[in-house]
């Protein structure tokens, strides 16, 4: 029997990773207490532990579904509902995308492709500005219409991934169905579709946790007085004066990440084979 041996240099290299994980839970853990301490405490010392003096329990978190003049729950509400369908709507498109690009591979199919990969390098800030413009003569400018224009943002990972895993399927499987009699439509939605399961879920991870979290797109683009999403509605969370609850705000923030955590918690794995699948085999 063999006994694995780690070098000295492997050894100092997981140790250097542990601590950076330590940093990067760190802010969590800050929210954590703080959701749970009074407002004046945090005031005081943030990074203090709460004791009993200072503990509130769970009267933050019920402060903050009421706190402010705009419902928690109506955010939460909207940021649900943009993510969700532009979850989907990425996934759904990209992916009839990728397989006509890696199928066809026609000079306009490859132009389609590149122009895709180079929208990933153009900085947001490039075209915000004209972004808003176009979203209010198009009409993009609710929560019902902004996931077309999260759509066209998130494209570009969406189809590099897709594409990569596409030219690692066989095409004699396709080819079989289409001897069966499928057309292309039968085809992709019952051979290639769930063959692309790994990919559709890492994806699907990588672009909900985006959405979920992002705060620049639907502040410039809806009108923040009658639709917020949650990342909105933490920057509004003041009350008379210009004053900020921080109790409430640590809890709100914690309600918000929460969610997110558990999904990314419970598909870590399929993001890292998905995320193989698409860059090995393309």
């Amino acid at each position: 029997m063999k006994v694995k041996r780690y070098s000295t240099g492997s050894t100092i290299l997981t140790i250097v990773f542990a601590v950076l994980c330590l940093l990067w839970i760190v802010p969590i853990f800050e929210v954590v207490i703080n959701s749970v301490k009074s407002n004046d405490s945090i005031n005081m010392s943030a990074f203090a532990l709460p004791v009993k003096d200072t503990f509130v329990g769970m009267a933050n978190y019920v402060k903050g579904l009421t706190f402010g003049n705009y419902p928690f729950l109506k955010s939460a509400g909207y940021s649900v509902w943009i993510s969700v369908v532009s979850t989907v709507l990425i996934l759904l498109c990209c992916s009839m995308a990728a397989w006509y690009i890696a199928r066809v591979g026609s000079r306009f199919a490859n132009f389609f492709y590149y122009l895709c990969l180079f929208s990933m390098i153009v900085p947001f800030q490039m075209v915000m500005f004209t972004l808003t413009d176009t979203a209010d003569k198009l009409h993009l400018n609710t929560p019902w219409t902004i996931p077309v224009i999260y759509l066209g943002f998130g494209a570009g990972l969406a189809i590099f991934m897709f594409v990569g895993f596409v030219k690692g399927l066989p095409l004699e499987i396709e080819e079989a169905a289409a001897i069966d009699g499928c057309g292309p439509v039968r085809t992709f939605f019952r051979v290639v579709l769930p063959m692309l399961k790994p990919t559709l879920i890492s994806v699907g991870i990588l672009e909900l946790m985006w959405v979920w979290n992002d705060y620049l797109l639907p502040y410039l683009v809806l009108d923040i007085t009658e639709y917020r999403t949650i990342p909105i509605h933490v920057q509004y969370l003041k009350g008379s004066y210009g004053t900020v609850d921080l109790g409430a705000t640590m809890a709100i923030i914690m309600m918000a990440i929460l969610p997110i955590i558990i999904v990314y918690l419970f598909c870590q794995k399929y993001i890292i084979k998905g995320v193989a699948a698409g860059a090995v085999k393309g």
